[in-house]
């Protein structure tokens, strides 16, 4: 009997709390549109607050244990990084083949006792293909029609092979460098780059293998060191183009000439590997004409489609060059929100809400200053905007296609590097930060896993982690489904019997219009085989083509989305940009936010023009706020209002429009389908549902 009245009681419980949860999403329903303006109002507020409520940095992984040991870079490496520096200047100056520099770079690795090959490689073109963006990077580029000798690239590797390793793991180091054009700064990259190889050839710590990539890139970073990874990650087979080069261009028995080079070395092409990399580090150095107090370095993480490294290794390399060499740590930000006057307002504002709730309850840690509000407003920008974007921001970029976590440092001194103090000092502060970096990678049983993937940074030393991100992003998205079980409820409560199933109708054209906007994404891939030459000529021809479909979809849906209502087609608009803003939350968070903030307000408010409203005034203010997020929404607006704003109102061309999209498709950006396959069939039907005749619509909203 107890049990039996246990079983009846958790039943029972059961019951009422499903009442209860049917009875909230009924108040919710019946009250959409007070949650629709409270969850835009919160979930942008929300947002604006995520500089105040970022955290500082820390290293979670114990092992790493950054500046635990003195550093062993000394005066030695600091000359050894000179001679290299000036041998490679005094080729440049004899205007020596590109070649020269790679054969070079080999001797000097080959006398310091480390391994040796070189990597050859054809650069290839990029097209548009529709598959490719289900594919790697690579795979988009295509090979030149008969490549000529001079067009082919050859990058020096150095291996040293750990003498407490087991050889299965390996931590990569890229000197990226111009070999037509060796500038100052690429000689000096090189330089401590050989400087680092040299260190750590005879150091006795060392368990992971240690490999070198002196990356030709004149043809761009990021193809070199992608071509690289793909040989390294999958070894070419008779058939493959990933490694198609005329071996008579680089005949060990040739002699030099403009269509062959000699290159000479027992085994020089023999692909050779170390272990799994656990991390990837790219160097570069940038002698910038001003002057400034002391040595700087710039981080850059972003990888293609939003991926970052972990960010233990963003710490750890700010730890070193803080603490331990001095320098002035620096990461993105846009210039614009630095100057807004509306943001130092909005900084000044929350200074003073901040203060108060500090005085309130002390161990609220929300203070913040309106300066460093403006300064983490600025750099959050830049990182949502570069990962949204889902363009690399270097050629670090490259290993996170394998998993890899690369970082790129970038070093700027306080003074022109022709001095040769100031160069020295810059040397060994370098390389002392570089060993550190490798020295705490080293000290690793296991890759990174312990900090964050998914992250924004406002600061060198503030993040903002997943879980407090999508906050925003989740209570904005939050009224979609509740605004859409109420104009369906609403519908059905004012139709027949058979109204109930008006929404296949509505249905229909909402999946049509998403077959145009697909169709449309494709369209390129035809375009490319026309004879057009300009970006505007090709903006042109796609707008003319997409438009005609457009209409001509329209005159087949014309009757269904008369007859299915506007409520029912706002409706099933709604769910579809819900579903679509949530899977793309996945794919990249950042595109998701920005989409949100633009077309969830839109989808919301939209009604029709001629739909009666209540006053005078209440009618003009929602006519001009639906025009106002029509405009701001359609995505070529959105990139005028950009360009416009960060100051490049007057280089504005219809050809831009060609250009961004070409650059998201090279880089098989998710935004790219996010703004074709979600936010342009969104925005056709909002535009839609505002030019409505209302014909037989009487509903509410």
């Amino acid at each position: 009997m107890a049990v039996k009245e246990e079983g009846d009681t958790s039943q029972q419980g059961k019951k009422s709390r499903s009442r209860l949860i049917l009875r909230l999403g009924a108040l919710l329903v019946a009250h959409s549109g007070l949650v629709s303006v409270v969850c835009c109002a919160a979930g942008i507020i929300a947002f604006i607050l995520l500089p105040v409520l970022a955290n500082n940095t820390y290293i979670s992984e114990n092992a790493l244990m950054p500046g635990s040991a003195d550093p062993a870079f000394s005066s030695q490496e600091v000359l050894d990084a000179n001679r290299l520096t000036m041998d490679i200047l005094n080729r440049g100056a004899a205007k020596a083949s590109g070649i020269e520099i790679a054969k070079l770079l080999r001797e000097y690795i080959v006398a310091v006792g480390a391994e040796s090959y070189y990597h050859k490689f054809v650069p290839r073109a990029n097209k548009f293909h529709p598959l490719h963006f289900f594919s790697s990077t690579t795979d988009n580029l295509d090979l030149p029609a008969n490549p000529s000798c001079g067009s082919f690239i050859l990058n020096a590797v150095g291996i040293i092979r750990a003498p407490r390793g087991d050889g299965k793991e390996t931590i990569v180091l890229v000197t990226p460098y111009n070999s037509q054009n060796t500038t100052y700064s690429d000689a000096v990259s090189l330089g401590i780059g050989f400087s680092i190889i040299s260190l750590l050839s005879h150091v006795t710590w060392l368990a992971k293998d240690i490999v070198w990539l002196a990356a030709d890139s004149r043809y761009g970073e990021y193809m070199t060191v992608d071509s690289w990874l793909k040989d390294y990650h999958g070894p070419a087979f008779p058939g493959e183009t990933s490694r198609i080069v005329d071996d008579a261009c680089f005949e060990e028995n040739n002699s030099d000439s403009l269509d062959h080079i000699k290159v000479e070395g027992h085994n020089s092409y023999v692909y050779k590997r170390a272990g799994t990399m656990a991390a990837a580090l790219v160097l570069k150095v940038v002698d910038k004409k001003e002057k400034e107090e002391r040595d700087s370095l710039s981080i850059y993480a972003e990888a293609s489609n939003g991926q970052m490294p972990n960010l233990d290794l963003i710490n750890i390399a700010h730890y070193l060059a803080v603490h331990r060499q001095g320098l002035r740590v620096k990461i993105g930000s846009i210039i614009y929100f630095l100057k807004a006057s509306w943001v130092k307002l909005l900084g000044e504002m929350l200074q003073h809400i901040t203060t108060l709730a500090k005085l309130l309850n002390p161990k609220w840690k929300l203070d913040i200053t309106s300066a460093d509000y403006v300064e983490g407003t600025a750099t959050l920008a830049s990182s949502i905007y570069y990962q949204a974007l889902g363009v690399p921001t270097g050629s670090h970029g490259a290993f996170r296609n394998y998993q890899v976590d690369a970082v790129t440092l970038e070093f700027s001194p306080r003074s022109s590097l022709n001095n040769e103090n100031v160069r020295s000092a810059f040397l060994l502060k370098t390389g002392r930060l570089i060993e550190g970096v490798i020295r705490s990678v080293n000290n690793l049983l296991e890759k990174f896993h312990q900090s964050f993937f998914l992250y924004f940074l406002t600061a060198p030393h503030k993040y903002v982690s997943v879980g407090i991100y999508m906050i925003p992003f989740g209570i904005l998205i939050a009224p979609l489904p509740i605004v859409a079980a109420a104009l369906f409820s609403s519908n059905n409560g004012s139709s027949n019997k058979d109204g109930s199933w008006k929404w296949l109708q509505a249905a229909k054209v909402v999946f049509l219009i998403h077959l145009w906007a697909m169709i449309t994404s494709l369209l390129p891939y035809v375009l490319l085989q026309l004879p057009l030459v300009t970006p505007s000529s090709f903006t042109s021809a796609w707008a003319a083509v997409a438009i005609c479909f457009l209409l001509i979809t329209y005159l087949i849906l014309w009757s269904s989305s008369i007859d299915c209502g506007w409520e029912l087609l706002k409706s099933v608009m709604i769910v579809a940009a819900a579903i679509g803003l949530s899977l793309m939350s996945v794919i990249n968070f950042s595109t998701a936010q920005i989409g949100a903030m633009l077309i969830v307000p839109m989808c919301l408010l939209v009604k029709p023009a001629r739909k009666q409203t209540q006053g005078v005034f209440a009618k003009a203010l929602m006519l001009t706020s639906n025009l106002a997020l029509l405009v701001v929404a359609f995505p070529p607006a959105a990139l005028l209002i950009a360009k416009t704003l960060f100051g490049a109102s007057g280089n504005i061309d219809i050809g831009d429009f060609w250009e961004w999209a070409q650059i998201l498709w090279s880089w098989n950006s998710a935004t790219y389908m996010y703004l074709l396959w979600i936010h342009l069939p969104c925005w056709v039907l909002c535009l839609n549902i505002f030019l409505y005749p209302c014909i037989g619509s009487s509903s509410k909203a």
